[in-house]
């Protein structure tokens, strides 16, 4: 080959040579967008096997292995608000439940593991209830089911891609079905400001966060900034408070709104802190404090303007009479202690004054940087 013809060659080849590597650097993972996440961050779900001989770890990974053969328990609908024990589908209800906490043990258990057992369990829970059931846009009823959304936070990239073509949608409508709803009370002056709200704005914020729609997100944040400033008084006592007389409603209250606010600060936002002016949902967390610390008392529900409470209390429920058990607020100090850590001090002296336990599952994402 003469001199002029190699010159040629090789420089055609250096051109091509160029593009690949240039076509190559276009997919690295560096230049590929995130997956899209409710509460859990990738970073933080990596870090998980690390936790995997805790006891909180082996905890779950037990319930896991207990319900690895579960026949999923899926059904259409399942109604447990405004009803008591044992009338209506409370019972199906409750029974179908356990599948959600089930999904969350599964969903840990693959991620502590790697065991593949465990994700094709999952898969399987999730396919059957994405098949019957319909949202019913009720949010006592399906306020759990942020189990379920946590869970896809940790297997959403290992299911196969006709399950995720199943749950994005889902997740989709959920939040905007949700949405809607607000606006269209909200529009007609009939806007609810109680524990009903927090749960609301808790799924949607977590299902618009695990689709990762901009749109969706932005309503969201609307959405939970108007209910802490409607919900949550200057002195931080919520409005629940005032209508049923009760601390079992603060920690209701409230602890959708932590699970909410740590969404946000996991994607980079702070809403639990606000103006000292304003209310805040920091500020309703240490109203609730002294009674958490036994520094205060309460009987509840002796006031309620609500009928029900006192129809739960003579039907015997749990929780609905007597005085307050400050282990029922260890949960939304947990939460709180992940946006503040100053709560985790509290939250650790509620469980020494009362022996109660926090979650398992919230442990291993703290220990894991959450």
């Amino acid at each position: 080959m003469n001199c002029p013809m190699k010159i040629v060659v090789l420089s055609i080849l250096a051109l091509v040579l160029a593009c690949v590597g240039v076509c190559a650097a276009d997919v690295t993972p560096a230049n590929i967008p995130a997956a899209s996440f409710s509460l859990i961050p990738p970073v933080v779900a990596a870090r998980l096997p690390e936790q995997s001989k805790s006891k909180e770890a082996l905890a779950i990974i037990k319930a896991a292995d207990a319900g690895l053969k579960q026949t999923p328990r899926a059904v259409p609908r399942v109604h447990t608000e405004g009803t008591l024990p044992h009338t209506g589908l409370w019972d199906t209800s409750q029974e179908a439940e356990k599948d959600w906490a089930l999904m969350l043990d599964l969903a840990f258990a693959f991620r502590l593991t790697g065991e593949r057992r465990y994700l094709d369990a999952e898969d399987r829970l999730l396919n059957a209830w994405l098949d019957v059931y319909k949202l019913s846009y009720n949010p006592i009823d399906e306020t759990k089911m942020d189990q379920i959304i946590l869970a896809y936070d940790l297997v959403a990239q290992s299911l196969p891609q006709s399950t995720r073509a199943k749950m994005n949608p889902f997740l989709s409508a959920m939040a905007a079905g949700y949405l809607d709803r607000i606006d269209k009370k909200l529009a007609a002056h009939k806007e609810d400001r109680a524990n009903w709200q927090s749960h609301r704005i808790k799924l949607i914020v977590l299902a618009a966060y695990a689709v990762g729609d901009e749109a969706l997100i932005a309503r969201a944040e609307k959405a939970f900034r108007r209910q802490v400033s409607v919900n949550i008084h200057a002195d931080g006592e919520v409005d629940d408070f005032a209508k049923r007389d009760a601390l079992h409603y603060v920690t209701y209250d409230l602890d959708p709104l932590c699970v909410a606010a740590i969404a946000a600060k996991s994607h980079g936002h702070d809403w639990f802190h606000g103006p000292a002016a304003a209310p805040s949902l920091a500020l309703a967390v240490d109203w609730l404090t002294p009674f958490a610390l036994g520094e205060k008392k309460h009987e509840e529900f002796v006031h309620s303007k609500v009928g029900f409470d006192a129809a739960r209390a003579r039907a015997g429920v749990k929780g609905f009479s007597g005085t307050w058990d400050p282990s029922h607020s260890i949960g939304l100090y947990q939460s709180a202690s992940v946006l503040d850590p100053k709560y985790a001090a509290i939250e650790a002296q509620v469980i020494k004054n009362t022996g109660g336990n926090d979650r398992g599952w919230l442990t291993l994402l703290i220990k894991a940087g959450l």
